[in-house]
């Protein structure tokens, strides 16, 4: 049998009180509704549909997947109508419903659900809640069978009581879906049409609801407002440290790490605390990464030990490289293997040569660098001219002194040296001495002027 998966994401969310629609708050990194389309693929969905209404644009705009069928929902009357405005363009024999603000759902509690469908059957989670407010109540004839589903705002005192909750997450077959749905009405305090009414119309007409108990509350629980979000990105971000725990890296406090994408880590990896991580991250074997670090899109190689509070963005770092404290590499760098970019330097769109070092406070920019090159402290390449970007080349071995400004294009050579304070604006020879500075003068009986002197 095929499967079609819909996924309902047109609610405004009001309580998040916020311009961006609900579904796109991200968790992880991710927006909300992009997890959901992910445990989706996970369970192999011939079909998958995005309800969509509030912001529609900017949720199509905000995740990039070719295989979503987007479908809108003009006006919200309720998860009943809008299950049914995807119906008549899915063509998979059976449907599971999920919800774009439900984002830690798993696959392997969802499967039940879609295995073993048969006509005239409805397969239902439910979760045990300890405080069930809020959520729908599953009420059971004296057999423990399904027979409704009472909404909050519907229920009596009786009813509120009972601790068994709806998910609203079930499945079935897509014809046995619309026919039921074509006899919800909207007759309840909400004036809605209500996706769990169809229990009571297929248990009316003979068939049979199939419970899937689960106790996982957050597995299930969905999004209304910040407070919300920020509890399941805590459940989150501990799944993720605990996920590299069992893969054997060593964390200083579970509870101080955030990981905002992927994080592939080798063996002996050791991170300190308050590190994020985002976007797709590689640490190789023994690497270390202190406090306070930012990774955003890297690759690190094996050895690499990045100091406290440095920042590294699209960059590659090869093995047995130092980086920090207080460093940044942004997009487009790589250090090469055994290179340095020590406390307060910053790096961008640089190529830093083997064993070469670029120790501290100084700027990098547009520049490929030979082995063995040493940078003093206060170096800058001056890379823009205020129109075009230009770009400096240092050759092997070369020893540029501190607080040199090299002015782009400009090329030095390989063994060269370039004296302290100098401004390079021409090409440096290879293997000699270039300085470029004013000749130090003494002014004979000046004196400094003082506070009271006119």
């Amino acid at each position: 049998m095929s499967l079609a998966i819909v996924i309902l994401a047109a609610g405004q969310g009001t309580r998040m009180r916020s311009r961006l629609p609900k579904v796109l708050h991200p968790l992880g990194g991710r927006p909300m509704l992009q997890h959901v389309i992910d445990t989706a693929h996970q369970l192999a969905a011939d079909e998958i549909a995005v309800v969509v209404g509030h912001g529609a644009e900017q949720v199509q705009a905000a995740i990039d997947d070719p295989t979503v069928r987007w479908v809108l929902q003009a006006e919200q009357l309720g998860t009943g109508h809008a299950v049914a405005q995807a119906l008549p363009v899915l063509e998979a024999d059976d449907v599971l419903v999920l919800y774009g603000d439900v984002p830690l759902v798993r696959a392997e509690l969802l499967r039940p659900l879609v295995d073993g469908l048969a006509a005239g059957r409805i397969h239902l989670l439910t979760v045990t809640l300890d405080d069930p407010t809020g959520y729908g109540r599953i009420v059971r004839d004296e057999r423990g069978e399904v027979r409704r589903i009472v909404e909050q705002k519907d229920a009596d005192a009786d009813t509120l009581r009972i601790r068994e909750g709806n998910t609203g997450i079930l499945a079935a077959r897509r014809a046995d879906l619309a026919r039921w749905l074509d006899e919800v009405d909207d007759d309840n305090a909400q004036g809605e049409f209500y996706l769990t009414d169809v229990i009571e119309h297929c248990i009316a007409g003979g068939g049979h609801v199939q419970a899937w108990r689960v106790d996982d509350e957050l597995a299930v629980a969905g999004v209304n407002d910040k407070r919300q979000l920020n509890r399941l990105e805590r459940a989150y971000q501990h799944q993720q440290a605990d996920r590299l725990l069992a893969a054997g890296v060593t964390l200083a406090d579970r509870a101080r790490i955030d990981v905002r994408g992927e994080l592939v880590a080798g063996r002996d990896v050791s991170i300190d605390i308050n590190c994020v991580f985002e976007g797709r991250v590689v640490l190789g074997d023994d690497v270390t990464i202190g406090p306070n670090c930012l990774l955003r899109d890297v690759e690190i190689g094996d050895g690499v030990q990045v100091h406290a509070n440095s920042v590294l963005e699209g960059s590659v770092v090869e093995a047995d490289c130092q980086v920090g404290p207080f460093a940044r590499l942004r997009p487009g760098t790589r250090l090469r293997r055994g290179a340095k970019a020590g406390n307060f330097v910053e790096i961008k769109q640089g190529d830093i040569g083997e064993g070469s070092k670029v120790n501290h406070l100084s700027y990098i920019g547009d520049a490929r660098l030979g082995r063995d090159v040493n940078i003093g402290a206060g170096t800058i390449t001056c890379n823009y001219d205020g129109a075009r970007k230009h770009h400096t080349d240092i050759g092997d071995g070369a020893f540029i002194g501190s607080n040199s400004a090299l002015v782009a294009p400009v090329t030095i050579g390989a063994e060269a040296t370039i004296g302290a304070g100098s401004v390079i604006t021409r090409e440096a020879p290879a293997g000699q001495l270039t300085l470029a500075r004013e000749r130090q003068t003494t002014v004979p009986h000046w004196k400094r002027p003082k506070k009271g002197d006119h």
